[in-house]
């Protein structure tokens, strides 16, 4: 017949593409195969292959969906002011537990805060703070080796002891104190680390042991998560601080500027450049009598030999301005033969009479 040939060919196709695939099957009828995909393939199409431990960016669908989260690189003096933070703490700690304490930045992420709230291991204690001069709030987790070791160090444990933990239990009045006081500490140096860029005070609120009590953002909002290690010896624990990026809107035009020497933006040896050339620029001062308002008509029929009468006497004083802004107010008088105002008010008033 005449559809055997066509048949035939493929069939044909359809074994070489079995044989390449690995799989067995072929078309009947000129009907065609249905590829089956890989489970690497699949995990790669979803963005959960070799990028799930974080190290690498995620691709396929989960880069999509992740792609309304905004990079905390894109607020570089975050950095610098989280920086400043554990310099701080290393001292202040220091003197709170009255032991050696190293604080170290492991990382400065960007989350959304419903995955953070599911990803937090419990126990652990939740703190949420105010930024009262920003209207909004953020949250800091003590997670529970901090938590021992905090208490364990303040109420004098020995070094070199293995730690006693006792899970399934809720925290007692005692250790939610101690980890209180050292929440208050926290938020004290968090308020100096940003008091270079914007004075705000983190003020304490409450703390919390369930993750469901300590909402304070929409789920799909947007956050900067900035993990803490801190280490006392054989003896530590983790604190993480999230900020949600609505908390930070009122200073976000500071957070975009780079960072440039300790001033936080500022550049001492070229602001004092620009003062210096600014001195030395040259501008013209315009010596005015007096002004009268004249009318289009009158202006018209002036001729050679015209007089114009001006309201001023020979004593009054003369203005000196650069553009429409009055400088200075003097005499007029003459030296060496040139005509001279001598300066006797420095004022900085417009044409319109308006201070400045």
């Amino acid at each position: 017949m005449a559809d055997t040939p066509e048949m035939s060919e493929e069939e044909k196709m359809a074994a070489e593409w079995a044989a390449t695939e690995g799989e067995g099957g072929g078309a009947e009828g000129g009907g065609t195969d249905a590829r089956v995909l890989s489970q690497n393939e699949i995990d790669s199409l979803l963005g959960f292959g070799d990028a799930a431990d974080g190290d690498q960016e995620n691709s396929g669908i989960m880069a999509l969906i992740n792609s309304a989260l905004v990079n905390y690189e894109r607020l570089p003096m975050l950095e610098v002011v989280f920086d400043r933070l554990v310099r701080m703490m290393s001292t202040s700690l220091r003197n709170f537990t009255s032991d050696n304490v190293e604080v170290s930045l492991d990382q400065i992420t960007s989350v959304r805060f419903g995955d953070y709230l599911n990803s937090i291991p419990l126990p652990a204690m939740l703190c949420v703070f105010k930024a009262e001069e920003w209207d909004n709030s953020g949250l800091m987790t003590i997670d529970s080796a901090m938590i021992y070791s905090i208490v364990d160090v303040l109420l004098g444990g020995r070094r070199g002891t293995a730690q006693m933990r006792i899970e399934g239990r809720p925290y007692t009045t005692i250790e939610r104190n101690l980890v209180e006081r050292l929440v208050r500490v926290v938020l004290a140096d968090m308020s100096g680390a940003f008091d270079p860029l914007s004075p705000v005070t983190f003020r304490f609120d409450r703390l919390e042991t369930n993750p469901r009590f300590a909402t304070i953002a929409r789920p799909a909002n947007a956050a900067v998560l900035a993990k803490l290690r801190i280490d006392m010896e054989d003896r530590g624990g983790r604190i993480e601080i999230l900020i949600p990026y609505a908390t930070l809107e009122p200073i976000r035009e500071l957070l975009l500027q780079m960072f440039m020497g300790e001033k936080f933006g500022r550049d001492s040896i070229w602001e004092t450049h620009l003062g210096n050339e600014l001195l030395m620029t040259d501008m013209k001062v315009r010596a005015v009598l007096d002004e009268v308002t004249v009318s289009l008509y009158d202006v018209m029929n002036w001729k050679p030999g015209s007089r114009l009468m001006l309201n001023v006497k020979a004593d009054d004083l003369v203005a000196l301005r650069a553009g429409d802004v009055t400088l200075f107010q003097g005499h007029m008088g003459s030296l060496n033969g040139h005509v001279a105002v001598r300066v006797e008010n420095v004022t900085l008033r417009s044409s319109e009479g308006e201070d400045l």
